[in-house]
């Protein structure tokens, strides 16, 4: 496994998981009421916390995003 095949590895992963993140956020961004409804149904919750809970969760796969993919991907283009 060289270099290159890790930085194009890094490279698709950091292009998916940030389509992920776009969609993710596009849907709880103007689907709010459809995902609220659908997530009802499993966790019964207020309509504040699972707003908090929401917020949170695409703050932290924004963090995991930036910090497992496109940093190393970075780096390696640094180094390479």
């Amino acid at each position: 496994m060289d270099i290159q095949m890790v930085r194009s590895f890094f490279m698709w992963c950091t292009i998916i998981n940030g389509g992920l993140l776009i969609f993710s956020f596009l849907t709880c961004a103007y689907a709010k009421e459809w995902v609220y409804q659908m997530h009802g149904q499993w966790f019964p919750m207020r309509r504040e916390a699972f707003d908090v809970v929401i917020y949170c969760f695409i703050g932290f796969m924004k963090i995991f995003v930036l910090l497992l993919n496109l940093v190393p991907y970075v780096a390696l283009v640094i180094i390479g």
